[in-house]
């Protein structure tokens, strides 16, 4: 399941809700470069998120079959087939509103940004901007906040784990774990090998 990125604009409307609620709460925000990035990450993010992504151009058709028809067979949407590029085009610029314009210009944006930008600066760009936790947005500030390393310390049991959450980062305060993160961990781990990275 495709893990769901924020806005700018959802990003201020987050920081202020946090305040309104928490009175101190901040945002967790610390761009590192790609090479500072753990290779684990890369690989686990890629293996959770788009197994595809250098076989593609920014749409992974046979994932969309596959979830149009799983979503048929449920009678509902059960399955998403977003894929990295598709996420950061979201993620960077549309807010989080569901409806046919924003899938519209969202498939827009990724077309673009597929033929001006490399694979790796793509990868570069959804890894620090992704969300990892309540105010928790981008590589470096998930590895810190969970784990009290750096990106690039990053193991590939902790990488996993990160992996795993992205779906429902909000769901997982520092050191909470639960059944279904340590399966998906486990799923992803396995898969981290064979994920291909720019």
């Amino acid at each position: 399941m495709a893990s769901q990125p924020v806005s700018r604009v959802e990003l201020r409307g987050r920081l202020e809700a946090l305040r309104a609620d928490k009175g101190t709460a901040r945002l967790r925000r610390e761009w590192v470069p790609y090479e500072r990035i753990s290779e684990n990450l890369k690989r686990a993010v890629v293996a959770a998120e788009d197994a595809r992504f250098l076989d593609h151009e920014g749409f992974d058709w046979l994932a969309i079959q596959k979830a149009m028809a799983k979503n048929e067979q449920h009678g509902k949407v059960v399955a998403g087939a977003s894929t990295i590029s598709q996420q950061l085009a979201k993620n960077l610029f549309l807010s989080g509103e569901r409806s046919w314009l924003r899938k519209a210009e969202e498939a827009a944006i990724t077309w673009m940004m597929e033929r001006v930008m490399s694979k790796r600066r793509i990868l570069e760009l959804y890894l620090n901007v992704a969300e990892w936790g309540e105010g928790v947005f981008g590589a470096e500030a998930a590895a810190r906040y969970h784990f009290g390393i750096s990106a690039a310390a990053l193991g590939p049991e902790q990488a996993a784990w990160l992996a795993a959450i992205l779906p429902s980062p909000r769901r997982y305060e520092r050191g909470r774990i639960t059944r279904y993160s340590v399966e998906r961990a486990e799923a992803i781990f396995a898969r981290m090998g064979s994920a291909q990275i720019p």
